[in-house]
């Protein structure tokens, strides 16, 4: 199992684990605890990917065989060339590049997964531009997309008994999300629903359109944590610094995915992101 270690300075030191993809079906327990075996210590906190623990568990929809409604196909054919390819886009400081592919929005794909955001999560979390409701379609093949843990603590509880009883070690687990929670001053909200307690999730695109508009602090959202209190601010600087030391994997989204692998937007296969390297576990220490 491979390593990468970096310090933060006055922060903490971070340690991601580089581990083969997790497939439908496979035991994520068993893989976290061999690679953390020899390399984590008490009082660490483990923090583990929910899209990797989503994979594996087999929480997501394969959109090709969804059929769009009108509503559905409105939202991709004018909702995301319109509105986010040439108004919200600008207005949330997107990059370029991103506004760009608003406006070649595919749209028989487009209207299925605006179909699935519909039914998944409803009307003002399909408005999104993407991650609806903390659905994601990077890092996965074909035309899957996963769907956000409804038993992210109770997971967090599993994986963090398991290094106590498998490894004899105490640790706090973090469940992170990469979709973003905004903070100004002491509130923070996101658009993600289900964040830890202490993060407020309503508005979904007005929250998202907020934050960005007014370039708020984003950091990566925390799910669950098990194993201590850990005030808000310091689950979202551990949950922002796991994230970006852990990266992408394939892509930061299904155009990067895409594009790295130079194939279609459902051109991806499990294949393809075998090859690629996973870091869905990062371990963080004090310094």
């Amino acid at each position: 199992m491979k390593t990468k270690t970096k310090k933060l300075a006055n922060a903490y030191e971070t340690i991601a684990l580089i581990t083969r993809y997790w497939r439908p079906g496979e035991d994520y327990i068993k893989h976290i605890i061999n690679a953390l075996r020899g390399k984590v210590k008490n009082g660490d906190i483990v923090t583990v990917s929910e899209k990797a623990i989503s994979t594996a568990s087999g929480k997501f929809i394969d959109e090709s065989t969804i059929k769009a409604s009108s509503l559905a196909k409105f939202l991709a054919t004018y909702w995301m060339h319109l509105a986010w390819g040439y108004v919200l886009g600008k207005l949330c400081h997107l990059r370029k590049k991103t506004i760009r592919r608003f406006r070649a929005y595919p749209i028989e794909e487009g209207a299925k997964h605006k179909q699935m955001a519909l039914e998944q999560c409803g009307f003002w979390q399909a408005l999104m531009h993407g991650s609806e409701g903390g659905i994601d379609g990077s890092n996965l093949p074909f035309s899957l997309v996963s769907l956000p843990l409804k038993n992210a603590l109770q997971v967090a509880d599993q994986i963090r008994e398991r290094i106590q009883n498998d490894l004899k070690k105490k640790v706090v687990v973090m469940i992170i999300d990469t979709d973003k929670t905004y903070s100004f001053r002491n509130f923070h909200f996101t658009p993600r629903p289900q964040p830890i307690r202490g993060i407020e999730s309503h508005g979904s695109l007005f929250a998202y359109f907020f934050g960005r508009f007014f370039r708020l602090k984003k950091r990566a959202t925390p799910i669950a944590i098990s194993g201590s209190k850990i005030s808000v601010d310091e689950a979202l600087q551990v949950a922002e610094t796991a994230n970006r030391t852990r990266g992408f994997g394939a892509g930061r989204n299904v155009w990067d995915m895409a594009d790295k692998l130079k194939v279609s937007l459902t051109g991806v296969t499990w294949e393809m992101l075998d090859r690629v390297e996973h870091k869905p576990i990062v371990i963080l220490r004090r310094n």
